[in-house]
This record gives C-alpha cells, structure tokens and sequence, in this order.
C-alpha cells in the first residue's frame, strides 16, 4: 500500500499551497464515492494554518462530502452494476456491501449517520443507500447532520487546541466519534420510543 502513503503525504503537502480550500473542497467530494483518504487529513492542517478560517473550511469540507455523497448515492441508485460494484471492488469494500444488507434496509439512516459521523468508510453507504433505495431526503438530511457534526468538530477542536490537536485527533477521533456518534443514534431511539 505504498501509493496510499505517498497519496496521503501528497494530501498534507496540499494545505500549505494558496489551492488549499478548492483541493479540499474536491477531496471531500471525491471521498465520498471513491477517494480513499479522509477530507479530515486536509481540513486540520488548513486550519491549523489559518485557524480564523476554521468555520470556512469546515463549510467547505461539509458541503464538497454531501455533493459528493449525492454523487454515490446516485451511483449506487442508477449506476450500480456499471460502476458501484467495481468501485466497491476496487477499494476491497465488497463483503463489506454484502454483509450488512439486511441491516441496511432496517435502519438506514442510522447506519448513514453514523458512517457520516465515524471512521467507517462512507463512500461504500452512499452507493448503498441508492442501491437499497433509501428515501433520497432522509439520506441527504443523515449526511448534512452526520458530515457537518464531524467536520465543524474537527475544525473547532484544532482551532482551539493548535499543534497539539493534530497527533490527539490522529489517535483518538475515530473513538470519539464512534461514541458520539451511537450517543446520538440511540438519544434519538429513545426519543421516538418515549413518544
């Protein structure tokens, strides 16, 4: 997996150059169909850079990953065999689309919340949710929420701490926003349970 090491090294070099915002607008749409680095990796170093531009490219980051999660999800709805399978095959994701059909189609936006908010690679829950026929509003309302949570994050936590949030988020992000991310899923459950 050398090329994934250097396509990483080649993402940081990006956030010293004057193209930073327009690379990271592009990156968090591609990662969101295809590209297999995580917008995250470009965002804290840009506002590491400039940290009063934290809400801009937070913004940015939020709303390149939800056009670009329309983008998978209409392959996975129109598109599927022609190109979703391959992709899927292509980035090794595809047991991972098999396994959990069936749980899919049973709690949808949760599981699209939760992919938007966490480590879990979101690229192969936008092919599926057009593949599995999600309600394209409940998928678009998951993906705002879920994306723009985990990206404002980001954004906050590094404006606020500096160079010392970039090794924390680099260890433990992934932990917190699972947490946080099921914290909210099951607040949300049990609001619907209690009323």
């Amino acid at each position: 997996m050398g090329w994934l090491k250097s396509l990483y090294h080649w993402t940081l070099l990006q956030a010293e150059k004057p193209r930073a915002l327009g690379v990271l607008f592009a990156m968090s749409f591609a990662e969101s169909s295809f590209f297999p680095i995580p917008p995250d990796t470009l965002l804290a170093p840009i506002v590491l850079a400039r940290r009063a531009w934290w809400w801009l490219a937070a913004t940015i980051c939020t709303v390149g990953s939800v056009l670009g999660g329309l983008f998978g999800y209409f392959i996975g709805k129109f598109a599927f065999d022609a190109i979703g399978q391959p992709l899927l095959a292509l980035l090794g994701k595809t047991e991972s689309f098999d396994a959990f059909e069936q749980t899919f189609n049973t709690f949808s936006w949760q599981i699209v919340f939760l992919a938007g908010f966490t480590p879990i690679p979101y690229k192969v829950f936008t092919i599926a949710s057009g593949a599995f026929d999600v309600a394209l509003a409940v998928f678009f309302i998951a993906s705002v929420v879920s994306r723009g949570g985990r990206f404002f994050l980001v954004a906050v936590i590094v404006a606020l701490l500096g160079p010392v949030a970039k090794p924390l988020i680099e260890r433990y992000f992934g932990w917190f926003t699972l947490a946080a991310g099921l914290v909210v899923v099951a607040g949300i459950f049990a609001y619907t349970a209690l009323h």
